[in-house]
């Protein structure tokens, strides 16, 4: 039931375009019931019929809905939902497209990879597994999840965080067994005045390689780190590779670290990339975005994504995401994966093509049709059988 701006803009064409035709009918009646050929009246009355006739608002006016129709009836057979017409409007005219990284560009499953156990601390590889794991039991983020499925195939019994408090952006902290447990990024280790030490080099050869380290602190000292990766979409660089043939900009986004996020980055070909964005920053960073000139799109499947995708021009979800993301979107990328924002940006911009196509195709068969209808051709005709 919504109008894209180019329909309204049809229809305010067809407004002008009907009263004008009615005038030109009127005044072709006129100008040959005076100086007309015999019979004037009855040629009168036939020329400024044949105006009414021949002028067709109506191909002005199902220019933008038929094309629009076939246009997100097309989406939808490529696994595309389109909510408006104004959305597939506006992805003709994306400039950026802004990619969350976890379950948009990776497939969100991450996988505990490494175990590493400070010189200084007093647990060993396991009982640093086990504490960290039983924190993350309550927790409900992607990487958590990644770190008790490891603790459980070691066969390592976890036991129930009491206390538990999650830091937005930072991580978690809880007692487990009596003692205090801290467990997040180097953000989360400074705002509580943990010092690391060594653990910070190894964190980032951790993170050079694509992986996501994480912190463990232990009753306020640094015990040592757990690390997961997620592995990218087999299909994720092509399709950036498309965005950019495009003339598309793409841009990472994530809370990750710097050094993880980059290396990512690397990996699909995508060189801007914003890193250690806190969630509730997403939509902050679309605006900054968009206060640069450009049409931003974004693209996300997390609850905390939606912000950001209700800020963008353009917001699509993918579909194997959360409710609330897609709720919040324009499109909707029902498959999950990136190609699907490729076609998404190439119906669009064939669809606005052929729009302008039926316009300038009802416009010259009206300029060229009234003419020939109001009898401008008589006198010519008169000329030749003369």
């Amino acid at each position: 039931n919504s109008k894209a701006p180019i329909a309204r803009l049809a229809d305010t064409i067809s407004g002008y375009f009907v009263p004008v035709v009615m005038i030109l009918a009127v005044w072709t009646f006129v100008v040959w019931f005076v100086v007309g050929p015999q019979p004037q009246l009855v040629y009168a009355l036939v020329t400024s019929v044949t105006v009414l006739i021949i002028a067709c608002p109506c191909a002005l006016g199902l220019a933008t809905p038929m094309s629009l129709m076939v246009g997100i009836g097309k989406g939808a057979e490529h696994g595309i939902l389109i909510r408006s017409g104004e959305a597939l409007q506006t992805a003709r005219a994306l400039s950026t497209v802004v990619l969350d990284k976890t379950g948009t560009i990776t497939k969100g499953k991450p996988e505990l990879t490494d175990t590493i156990v400070s010189d200084q601390s007093s647990v060993d590889s396991d009982q640093l597994l086990k504490l960290a794991a039983s924190v993350e039991t309550v927790s409900e983020h992607p990487l958590a999840e990644a770190i008790v499925e490891g603790a459980k195939a070691k066969g390592i019994v976890l036991v129930s965080p009491q206390n538990f408090e999650a830091i937005p952006g930072h991580g978690v902290i809880a007692q487990v067994d009596g003692r205090k447990v801290v467990l997040g990024n180097l953000k989360m280790m400074k705002r509580e005045n943990i010092p690391l030490g060594d653990l910070e080099s190894t964190a980032a050869r951790l993170a050079d390689d694509g992986k996501t380290p994480m912190y463990i602190a232990i009753d306020n000292k640094a015990a040592g780190i757990v690390a997961v990766a997620d592995t990218v979409k087999e299909d994720s660089a092509e399709a950036i590779k498309s965005l950019q043939s495009l003339g598309i900009e793409v841009v990472m986004i994530t809370g990750d670290n710097r050094r993880t996020a980059e290396a990512i980055a690397r990996k699909v070909g995508i060189t801007r990339v914003l890193a250690e964005v806190l969630p509730e920053d997403k939509a902050n960073n679309v605006q900054q975005l968009q206060a640069e000139g450009k049409k931003v799109a974004m693209v996300g499947d997390g609850i905390n994504d939606a912000p950001a995708l209700a800020q963008a021009d353009v917001g699509l979800a993918i579909g194997t995401g959360t409710d609330v993301a897609i709720e919040a979107s324009d499109i909707t990328l029902i498959k999950g994966s990136l190609k699907g924002v490729v076609t998404a940006i190439e119906v669009s911009r064939a669809t606005m093509k052929n729009i302008y196509q039926n316009l300038v195709g009802a416009f010259i068969y009206n300029v060229l049709g009234l003419p020939v209808a109001m009898g401008l051709l008589f006198p010519f005709l008169g000329l030749l059988l003369s």
